[in-house]
């Protein structure tokens, strides 16, 4: 098997056709994408987040996997088949103060994400949307979160990314994997909860120096 690499800042858009130039250049149409590149960073959007970093994140969030599945996807339709997997998170379901844009851009990868699997059906190509919740990799200490109550018992992510593999390979809508037992229940009742309520505890799930 070769393993093909290329070097891109998936924050400029140029970087991001580049990627698509070098396939299609190569013949190189994939039978998967992952759109799982991203980040987050907690603290508060007015005081302390610079209009840099918060802009940058929706460049790598939320644009970069948009322009990418606008030049993939008629190929891959083209085509008749193809897998896509977008990488959101649990915190889609919900405004996430201490990290407003970040819980946004999953918002909008989770909702996008969605309405392709529609769009797609019939054409031999499926959008599946991956929602983990806190995983043991580089995330919370490149945000500034592995401080906080919300990263004091992070999942292993070995499951979660099989789970996320199994059910974009089947099709699947959505898949949320990797979260807490007392996590799972809640995140099913979390749109029923008082959304003040719901606001102080992510705030307070997400405040430097809250990690027991």
């Amino acid at each position: 098997m070769n393993v093909e690499t290329i070097s891109t800042d998936l924050s400029a858009a140029e970087d991001v056709q580049k990627v698509y130039d070098t396939c299609t250049a190569n013949g190189w149409l994939p039978d998967a994408i992952i759109n799982n590149a991203g980040f987050g960073g907690q603290g508060d959007f007015a005081r302390e987040r610079t209009m840099e970093q918060d802009m940058s994140m929706i460049a790598v969030n939320v644009e970069a996997p948009t322009r990418m599945l606008k030049l993939f996807l008629p190929d891959m339709i083209s085509r008749g088949s193809g897998r896509v997997l977008n990488v959101s998170s649990t915190a889609a379901a919900m405004p996430g103060p201490l990290q407003a844009v970040y819980y946004a851009t999953k918002s909008y990868i989770t909702s996008w994400s969605n309405a392709l699997w529609r769009e797609l059906q019939g054409t031999g190509v499926t959008v599946t949307c991956l929602m983990p919740g806190a995983m043991r990799i580089g995330f919370a200490d490149a945000g500034g979160l592995s401080d906080t109550k919300l990263f004091a018992n992070p999942v292993d992510p070995a499951a979660v990314a099989q789970a996320g593999y199994d059910g974009m390979i089947a099709g699947k809508l959505n898949v949320t994997a990797g979260l807490p037992g007392w996590q799972t229940p809640m995140m099913k009742f979390a749109p029923l909860f008082p959304k003040k309520t719901m606001l102080d505890f992510v705030y307070d799930q997400q405040s430097t120096g809250s990690a027991e």
